[in-house]
């Protein structure tokens, strides 16, 4: 059977262009949205630049053109999206309500995966205000999805290495602390971390996968199903040192919102569901859903004693 062609938008994002990449390695006719409003952006203009060279097609569109995303959506059977819901960087999770408009006018997608990559938000309806947004913009998108009777697959793919297990998962930095580390509540509840390398090769995985088909993926390879503690007993026994532990209630916690900016609020928000409520791994994957290393067993995943090595 011959490989689906995939447009990647979003493509020189912090996931999006790990995606090309992975598209192209695992021979994938790959298309890239090159946006007309690139400007002087140079650095984004390079990586498409890249990306060409490597065998990429780039397709120029714009969001404020729906013809031009019809047309470029029309030259393939698959489309991802990998825009920022970030708040530190940039949220912009319902400019893909243009783009199902698009794939529902053009009638020829074959699987939209829009952009999730993280918590289920379909699971999060609880979650604290301001960080909320993100979990019902991306439900807002799925209504569209699903209302427009789009196949689709969603990637839940959970704690991206670099912003959570490079640092001990310490907030405000992203290197690993020297001397102390802080433990959110008693450290002991599992989280899943991701190499982002490994986030894109899973998600090409699925995209030709009949298994995967209006399905959620989640991202759970059993060796990367940590506690906070277990992480830092990792780096301690790389660096031969043991970091002084400072444990942090989860009132306190919750209380150092106060006084914080927009998108310190909502990181802390994030922070408080996943390493005090557990929210990566507190259910059970349900008929709806399938596990990626399960599926994928062929995938060599990077473990976290080999991803933390770097940063010795």
């Amino acid at each position: 059977m011959a490989k689906s062609k995939v447009l990647v938008v979003g493509g020189t994002g912090y996931i999006g262009k790990r995606i090309v990449k992975a598209s192209l390695a695992q021979g994938y006719p790959t298309f890239v949205l090159q946006r007309r409003e690139i400007g002087l952006d140079i650095d984004k203009l390079q990586m498409l630049l890249g990306f060409k060279k490597e065998g990429a097609v780039l397709v120029e569109a714009s969001f404020s053109d729906l013809q031009s995303l019809v047309n470029a959506v029309k030259q393939v059977d698959v489309v991802i999206c990998t825009m920022s819901g970030v708040h530190f960087r940039s949220h912009n999770l319902l400019l893909q309500l243009k783009l199902v408009e698009a794939i529902k006018e053009a009638g020829n997608v074959k699987r939209f995966l829009p952009s999730e990559f993280g918590m289920d938000p379909a699971l999060m309806g609880h979650a604290l205000e301001p960080g909320k947004v993100t979990f019902d913009e991306k439900m807002v998108v799925r209504k569209a999805i699903e209302e427009a009777n789009i196949p689709f697959t969603y990637v839940s793919a959970n704690c991206f290495a670099a912003y959570f297990a490079g640092n001990l998962s310490q907030m405000g930095t992203l290197l690993p602390p020297k001397d102390k580390v802080s433990i959110y509540g008693d450290g002991n509840k599992k989280v899943v971390f991701m190499d982002e390398d490994d986030v894109a090769t899973y998600t090409m995985k699925t995209i030709d996968d009949p298994r995967t088909l209006n399905k959620t993926v989640y991202l759970r390879p059993p060796e990367n199903i940590l506690t906070q503690r277990q992480l830092v007993q990792i780096w301690e026994n790389m660096i031969g040192k043991q970091l002084q532990k400072i444990t942090i209630p989860a009132q306190d916690f919750l209380a150092s919102i106060k006084g914080l900016g927009y998108e310190e609020q909502v990181g802390v928000g994030h922070f408080y569901h996943i390493f005090y409520e557990g929210c990566l791994t507190n259910f059970e994957i349900g008929e709806n859903g399938e596990e990626a290393s399960q599926l994928y067993p062929e995938v060599k995943y990077t473990r976290m004693d080999e991803y933390l090595k770097i940063y010795l």
